[in-house]
């Protein structure tokens, strides 16, 4: 790591940035030290040539421009855009910055952002929603990049990229509503997307194109959720649903279990059932998806909420008592469900063990890991809970009809 004094910081900011009817001009290198503080009352413009790195406090009063390098050498960076007007974020370049704050409430949209922002601490969206639907820009969060205060007052107007490994929820929304979606940690470094759309999907995507267990297709929202790497990552996603934005009749099918999540597949042109584990405390819903694109939500058909009466037992105590030493399905009806497939995710949404003929040769889960996996499969996992997902076919073979089961199980190994 470099270190500089807060002297030579200043000695070096006197060389560099010249001022022209207020607006701060970089051309050279500036260095801001941990523990000092450097202000921006009108436009900053840190030039092709200039070079500024923050491991202090900046303060940006006004418009940002960075075509430049703009980064930081430590992880004490905090970089404050505070404002009583609109603010432009501009750019040809990256800004590289740690720890960021938002505060703007001159307008409900006072942030424009065209450049790109890449965040690797946190991102306090204290007031002012940043829009880049509208302007072009970027903004991603990288590393252990995550953020804090979002609301409907304070949140990204378009897409967010996340990349890393850690578990994230994406701070988008649309027509002034935060409406976030989740991924769970993925098994390697990804780059995942994600964009809140506060409007109708039926004409993209026709709602009267659906799997027969759904019944309807939400009509005022959805999600575009993409992974940009080519890691064949299987991971839990989690949508929120508001009463500011989802129609009232969803909201009600949570309450009755009848609220799934539903996906655009490209291959059949058509609307499928995703399944979901509905939590009415944190209004999500969570479930396990290989494929990616547009999701919204589906209310199931009275009658496949629950098919073929499966029961699932979700306490698993491998003590060899003969009693709940395995992860136990009661199929009931064993003429109705075929294909039956289980995936168990730990609780950062990381993938502990998979089957695609479940109960078969006796495969099944008794608290030890197997598969593609980053988990040691030759000890046993830790007490805990974690997180099934159970997919199987039923009905008439002809109709290739899936259901996803999801929920919580309770593995106590010690």
């Amino acid at each position: 790591m470099i270190k500089r004094t807060s002297i030579y910081s200043i000695m070096v900011m006197l060389l560099v940035v010249t001022s022209l009817r207020g607006q701060t001009t970089n051309s050279g290198v500036l260095y801001v030290s941990k523990d000092t503080k450097f202000a921006t009352v009108a436009r900053f413009d840190n030039k092709e040539s200039g070079e500024f790195y923050n491991d202090g406090e900046a303060f940006i009063y006004s418009h940002f421009n960075n075509d430049g390098i703009l980064d930081y050498y430590g992880e004490t960076g905090f970089t404050q855009f505070v404002g009583n007007a609109v603010q432009q974020l501009t750019g040809t370049k990256v800004s590289y910055l740690y720890d960021v704050f938002f505060n703007n409430s001159s307008n409900s949209v006072p942030f424009q952002l065209s450049g790109a922002l890449d965040i690797s601490g946190i991102s306090d969206f204290y007031q002012g929603i940043v829009d880049n639907d509208n302007f072009g820009g970027s903004i991603t969060f990288s590393r252990t990049g995550t953020h804090a205060n979002t609301s409907n007052e304070s949140h990204v107007d378009g897409m967010v990229y996340k990349a890393g490994s850690d578990k994230f929820t994406f701070p988008i929304g649309d027509g002034g509503f935060y409406r976030y979606a989740g991924i769970s940690q993925p098994n390697a470094p990804s780059l995942y997307t994600a964009k809140f759309f506060y409007e109708n999907s039926d004409g993209l995507y026709p709602h009267s194109q659906k799997v027969n267990s759904v019944d309807a297709i939400d009509h005022q929202e959805y999600w575009r959720i993409e992974k940009e790497s080519n890691n064949m990552d299987e991971i839990l996603i989690t949508l929120s649903w508001s009463i500011d934005t989802t129609p009232s009749e969803f909201i009600a099918a949570a309450a009755q279990n009848s609220l799934t999540v539903v996906r655009w597949n490209e291959a059949s042109n058509r609307w499928i059932n995703e399944g979901g584990n509905i939590n009415m405390d944190d209004q999500t819903v969570t479930t396990a998806v290989t494929g990616y694109g547009v999701y919204t939500f589906g209310i199931l058909n009275e009658a496949d909420i629950l098919p073929c009466s499966l029961t699932v037992y979700n306490a698993v105590t491998p003590n060899g008592d003969g009693i709940h030493d395995s992860f136990v399905i009661d199929a009931g009806q064993t003429d109705c469900i075929r294909d039956l497939k289980v995936q168990i995710f730990n609780r950062w949404g990381v993938k502990v063990f998979e089957s695609n003929n479940y109960g078969e040769n006796g495969e099944v889960f008794k608290g030890y890991s197997t598969g593609r996996l980053t988990v040691n499969g030759t000890r046993q996992l830790p007490t805990g809970t974690y997180f099934y997902m159970v997919d199987y076919e039923y009905g008439d073979p002809s109709a290739n009809t899936r259901y996803k089961q999801t929920g919580y199980l309770y593995l106590i190994t010690d």
